[in-house]
């Protein structure tokens, strides 16, 4: 797919079927996330990569929590990709994490397979429950939760693209 396609053509999908992302397209969308732009070079980022339906599940209802609901914020995506930058290594973590998670989408859409940024990783890793996740996982509890992406493959229906605001782009010539 032509580069400019597929950033104008990508969207946010909400509905999964259960099939799984096979391993070497999810390689090759990962390895994407990994070339991301970061600041100084510091690749400040990590990911932690969940397939595992019980915890994806556990994942879910710490999300949907969050947002005091009972419905899966996760819309029974197969794989979910937890980004998380580290401020110990790079004040821009934040920055660094979201490059990973646009890489992570594009390069997604770009290979056939859907894909949704979540809200709310800060939240679900700050707490004891999350920070258990973090040492079980053998990551390190410095990490801050940034974006969760989800993957697989959706159910057909694709939203169309919400109409531009006007002022979107200003010339200061």
């Amino acid at each position: 797919m032509d580069t400019i396609e597929c950033l104008m053509t990508r969207r946010s999908v909400r509905k999964y079927k259960k099939e799984q992302v096979d391993e070497e397209t999810l390689k090759k969308i990962l390895d994407a996330g990994t070339m991301a732009p970061s600041a100084m070079g510091k690749q400040s980022a990590t990911m932690v990569v969940v397939r595992d339906p019980v915890t994806i599940k556990a994942l879910s209802k710490m999300n949907a929590a969050i947002m005091g609901v009972d419905s899966d914020p996760f819309y029974g995506a197969p794989t979910v990709v937890l980004v998380f930058g580290n401020p110990k290594v790079n004040r821009n973590y934040v920055r660094d994490a979201s490059l990973v998670m646009g890489n992570l989408m594009n390069a997604a859409h770009a290979l056939g397979v859907d894909s949704c940024w979540i809200n709310r990783g800060k939240e679900m890793f700050e707490d004891a429950d999350g920070k258990a996740f973090l040492r079980e996982w053998g990551a390190s509890e410095d990490l801050v939760g940034i974006g969760i992406c989800i993957l697989g493959y959706g159910d057909g229906t694709c939203p169309a693209p919400a109409p531009r605001k006007e002022d979107y782009i200003i010339y200061a010539e």
